[in-house]
């Protein structure tokens, strides 16, 4: 055979494979962006937004032409967008904040996720819920239960649950962007110390964003960078994730297969950090492609809000809401009492 005709012999394959999923991807963003418009001209959350919009198309997952487009975004988008999130970390992050700042960060995402699983088994919840919920609060929201999710095993019930901690965590965060600089200014907080608050506390980059600059513009720089090193320990906790439940030696409902010790798109996140902290991606660059994260995310959580029944949602029962309530109240109770014990500066 010619090499025309090998490229030719491979290539076929590639371009039905984007055939199928052409329709799925292109809703997905459509529903991104029409996302992203009312969160520009209206201030709601665009990842609630989406997500909202995404119930409403559930029948598009059904099979037919969209569904394998949308099941592609709602997994392979869904880590592509983790994985560039690197290109926002960076060492000078944390050199920037100081090292007792660095320190109640880790130990309120180490301990948000344990009292989450402790919590978890006194309210009858299972450990990969608990995991899913807590990590989302802990972290970043919506971005790490996606990426979370991303590596637990699979059952019936893994779809509804990312759906409920996705909506959760955006409604918790909307919630405090609102309640929590009202709460600064009454504890009698300076602009510093109310930004380092919001950021170690509030779950989605976007609400962080909103509620520190609401205060300032010093607030909304130091919520920015405080929330951008929680975001850095993404990576690392869900190689954490991944050696548990590989220690586990999968379980029934896994059907015995281990997930890789570093997940690729984890490796790729890693990858993106340390060549931005030494300097090898320029500045509009890391801009970019913090941008093409954020939109990768979006059209993801779009599908997976196609994907799943919102009746299906509704049957985690109280307990589940309790808990990621719970988780949240813990971190910003936690995050109160270690800036006061820093004195940031009242």
């Amino acid at each position: 055979m010619a090499p025309t005709d090998r490229i030719t012999a491979l290539g076929a394959p590639m371009a039905t494979r984007a055939r199928a999923l052409a329709p799925g991807l292109m809703v997905s963003v459509l529903v991104a962006l029409a996302a992203q418009f009312v969160a520009e001209h209206y201030g709601a959350p665009a990842m609630l937004m989406a997500l909202l919009f995404g119930i409403a198309l559930n029948f598009l997952s059904e099979p037919g032409p969209t569904s394998e487009g949308i099941a592609f975004t709602a997994r392979s988008v869904l880590r592509l967008g983790v994985a560039i999130l690197g290109a926002r970390i960076s060492w000078e992050l944390f050199l920037s904040l100081g090292w007792g700042m660095i320190g109640l960060l880790v130990a309120g995402t180490a301990l948000t996720i344990l009292f989450g699983m402790a919590l978890a088994r006194f309210l009858k919840q299972g450990p990969r819920f608990a995991l899913l919920t807590a990590g989302a609060v802990a972290i970043c929201g919506a971005s790490a239960a996606m990426a979370i999710a991303a590596v637990l095993p699979k059952d019936d019930k893994s779809e509804r649950n990312l759906l409920f901690t996705v909506l959760g965590v955006t409604l918790l965060s909307t919630i405090a962007m609102i309640v929590y600089p009202i709460l600064t200014n009454a504890l009698g907080f300076d602009d510093r110390t109310a930004g380092a608050f919001i950021g170690a506390t509030v779950h989605d980059v976007a609400q962080v964003v909103g509620a520190g600059f609401s205060i300032s513009e010093m607030a909304g720089e130091t919520s920015t960078l405080v929330k951008l090193i929680r975001v850095s320990f993404l990576a690392p906790v869900v190689v954490l994730i991944t050696l548990f439940w590989r220690s586990e030696g999968g379980s029934a409902d896994t059907g015995g297969n281990r997930p890789p010790i570093v997940p690729p798109f984890v490796l790729g996140f890693l990858a993106l950090a340390v060549l931005n902290s030494l300097g090898f991606i320029p500045v509009a660059l890391a801009d970019l492609l913090g941008k093409a994260a954020s939109w990768a995310l979006l059209a993801a959580i779009a599908a997976v809000g196609m994907k799943t029944d919102l009746r299906n949602v509704v049957q985690v029962g109280g307990g589940a809401i309790a808990l990621i309530v719970a988780e949240t109240l813990f971190l910003a109770a936690l995050a109160l009492a270690g800036i006061t014990l820093l004195d940031l500066g009242r």
